[in-house]
C-alpha cells in the first residue's frame, strides 16, 4: 500500500514540484507580456478602423448566397459609412430583431421630409426587396441608423476559415 502511494501520489507531485523550480519565471512572463501586446494591438487597429471608416463594424465576412453571383459566401467586406449612399451600393445593415448583419444592394433611395435618407434594399440572389420579409414588420426603408456602412473593398473567399 505504501509503495502503491509513493508512486501513484508522493512521486507525481515530487516531480512537478522539481518541474515548477526549474521553470523560468521570466521567460513565462515575457511570453505572457508578448501575448498580451499581440491582443491590444488586434484592439487597437480595429478600434482605429473603426474610427477611420465610422463604421461600427468595419470588416464584415459573407455569411449567405443572397449576393450571388456578386458575393460568394466567406468573400470580406472592408466598410465605409458615407453621409449619402446611391442606388448600386453594397450596404451592410442590421435589423433589430436579427443578431446577424445582412449585405445587400440599394435599389432605392429617398428623402423624408427633414431630409433624413431612407433607403431600399435587395439581396441580387432574392426574387423581392427586403421590405417582404427581412425588415422588421411592417417597415419600409432602411435608416442611416440601421446602416452599418458601403462595401468600398472585396477580398473574394478570405473569410471562408471564420465561416467553416
Amino acid at each position: 500500500m505504501e509503495q502503491l502511494l509513493q508512486s501513484q501520489v508522493i512521486d507525481p507531485i515530487q516531480a512537478a514540484i522539481v518541474k515548477l523550480k526549474a521553470w523560468k519565471w521570466r521567460d513565462a512572463l515575457q511570453q505572457a507580456l508578448n501575448l498580451g501586446t499581440i491582443v491590444l494591438s488586434a484592439l487597437m487597429i480595429w478600434k482605429s478602423l473603426m474610427i477611420i471608416t465610422g463604421s461600427e463594424s468595419p470588416v464584415v465576412v459573407v455569411l449567405s448566397g443572397s449576393m450571388e453571383p456578386t458575393m460568394w459566401r466567406g468573400d470580406i467586406l472592408a466598410l465605409w459609412m458615407p453621409d449619402d449612399f446611391d442606388v448600386g451600393d453594397i450596404v451592410v445593415f442590421s435589423i433589430k430583431e436579427r443578431d446577424i448583419p445582412i449585405i445587400h444592394r440599394v435599389i432605392q433611395t429617398h428623402k423624408d421630409e427633414n431630409g433624413e435618407i431612407k433607403i431600399l434594399t435587395k439581396g441580387d440572389n432574392n426574387q423581392v426587396d427586403d421590405a417582404y420579409g427581412i425588415y422588421a414588420r411592417g417597415q419600409m426603408w432602411l435608416t442611416k441608423d440601421e446602416i452599418m456602412g458601403k462595401a468600398i473593398l472585396y477580398v473574394p473567399q478570405a473569410g471562408f476559415l471564420t465561416i467553416w
